[in-house]
């Protein structure tokens, strides 16, 4: 396979919002973006329901923004993050208006403003109703086409970062035709989530933590990787990914029954608009006990459903439901990671030349819990504030990369029975460290699993850490929320030796 790039230039490896976002703000320096799916699809931020959160309203502000977020982060955000990124919300949604994005508006033209669990005012912009991250991806998708400082490259996936010196030189990549290597000193990661390593979740099946093996095999730092969301509203189906039940519904005045048509969260504040690892484990523990679970949106004045949420309606339809005259069966499924490759505000991670941005990386702003519509955020504001810190860093001094030798592809199916059971919505000591010692050889090896099974390894050392329930971690051995609050960081190579000292026996 015939690849070349220059090591001065930059490369984005991943086509969701947050790769996209950086591409375009870093024009019109050359940069090159790499896909291993074609554009627009195999991306988290295509199918996002919610929308956008920002404080546009004459009754909010800010502040009002900025308190709901540390309150759902439950004591970890880094406020000076948050207060960064809320901050700049008003401005990435003009500049994704300029890039053609359809924003839903009323009859005077003013936008539609929507309210999801756990925040306190109406700041969520839509598009398209319930399809705002396709929308707003078909846009940049369509802007990223045409400037010509980018080069985009489908089909391509990264196998390895090529390091010397803790400085990126370069990545091995693979594509249908065989292998080979770009050269490159500044690299930057936007490759998504890890919903792909469940048996149930919201996130495309490729997405396992692809982004956090890259940067982890090269020895970067990892924070908060036991935060993981699991969105309560998952349409109950056999479908992979499942499909979302955007919270917007809920939002909207939705409630959520069991069979016997019981609202079972109707005594707990908030009801159903609590935070969404509330409502996850309420909706977990009435499964649990052997209830199925509905959401119930048929008795809503002056809801159109169809009008109001096409997609949905349209999902609905093809699993032979009809939310207008039934109830929507539902189930709680993994849907976003608050952890991720650790970085500081300019997406700068613990590697020289290597940026990351988007749900693959931990910023801080999100905490113990991402308030909902948080997310797009994120991404549309750190891609800008990457590109911002990659035009202010001089050019790394040319390297050869070191030509690595290829990988197997990645295959996440052994992983995701292992870490559902241990690492999903509700935990225990006993369970994580059986996980450990499961996960332990396929991470040591060089097969098809090997990769997803270290970034599920690092999941699981992490919860078993943190002794405490907080924000969207649940351990059943502890369930109190510890007085101090504490962020964790881990690297792959402390993960491994913490697992070989669990399961001595595995490595013997």
């Amino acid at each position: 396979m015939d690849v070349s790039n220059s090591a001065g230039n930059c490369i984005i490896v991943g086509g969701g919002l947050a790769g996209l976002t950086a591409a375009l703000a870093l024009a019109p320096e050359p940069v090159t973006l790499l896909s291993k799916a074609p554009l627009g699809f195999e991306a988290s931020s295509v199918l996002a329901q919610g929308g956008v959160a920002a404080s546009l309203s004459s009754d909010d502000d800010f502040s009002l923004h900025l308190a709901d977020t540390l309150k759902a982060g439950d004591g970890l955000c880094d406020e000076p993050v948050a207060r960064t990124i809320l901050a700049a919300a008003p401005a990435a949604i003009s500049e994704m208006i300029k890039c053609g994005v359809p924003f839903d508006r009323d009859s005077q033209g003013r936008l539609v403003l929507g309210l999801e669990a756990a925040h306190s005012r109406r700041r969520i912009v839509h598009a398209g109703g319930d399809s705002s991250g396709r929308e707003i991806m078909r846009a940049l998708a369509h802007k990223l086409r045409e400037t010509p400082s980018v080069t985009l490259i489908e089909g391509l996936t990264a196998r390895s970062l090529l390091v010397e010196d803790n400085a990126v030189t370069g990545l091995l990549v693979e594509s249908e035709s065989g292998a080979g290597v770009l050269a490159a000193g500044r690299v930057v990661v936007a490759t998504g989530g890890i919903g792909g390593l469940f048996q149930y979740g919201t996130n495309p099946a490729g997405s396992w933590g692809q982004g956090l093996a890259l940067a982890a095999e090269a020895g970067a730092a990892m924070a908060d990787l036991e935060f993981i969301q699991f969105h309560p509203t998952a349409l109950d189906s056999r479908s992979f990914p499942l499909k979302l039940v955007s919270e917007t519904v809920r939002g909207e005045g939705a409630i959520l029954v069991d069979e016997t048509g019981h609202r079972f969260m109707a005594g707990i504040p908030g009801a159903e608009l609590a935070p969404r690892d509330v409502v996850a484990r309420a909706v977990w523990r009435h499964m649990a006990a052997g209830h199925r679970v509905f959401l119930d949106a048929r008795d809503i004045p002056d809801l159109d459903f169809p009008r109001r949420f096409p997609a949905i309606t349209g999902f609905c339809e093809s699993a032979g439901i009809d939310p207008v005259t039934q109830p929507i069966p539902i189930r709680p499924a993994a849907h976003y990671h608050m952890g991720g490759i650790a970085v500081d505000i300019w997406g700068r991670t613990s590697i020289e030349g290597l940026w990351a941005c988007g749900e693959a990386a931990c910023t801080g702003l999100h905490g113990a819990n991402r308030l909902a519509s948080n997310s797009l955020l994120e991404a549309a504001v750190c891609g800008r504030l990457v590109a911002e810190g990659i035009k202010g860093t001089a050019l790394p001094r040319p390297r050869k990369p070191i030509r690595a030798r290829a990988r197997v592809a990645a295959d996440p199916s052994a992983v995701r029975k292992i870490l559902s059971s241990a690492a999903g919505v509700l935990r225990d000591g006993d369970g994580l460290r059986s996980a450990a010692a499961e996960l332990l050889p396929l991470a040591l090896g060089e097969g098809e699993a090997s990769d997803p099974a270290r970034v599920g390894l690092m999941i699981v050392i992490a919860a078993l850490r943190r002794e405490e329930s907080r924000g969207a971690h649940a351990r059943t051995d502890f369930p109190l929320r510890a007085a101090a609050g504490r962020r964790s960081l881990l690297c792959l190579g402390d993960a491994l030796e913490a697992a070989r000292e669990l399961v001595p026996e595995a490595v013997a």
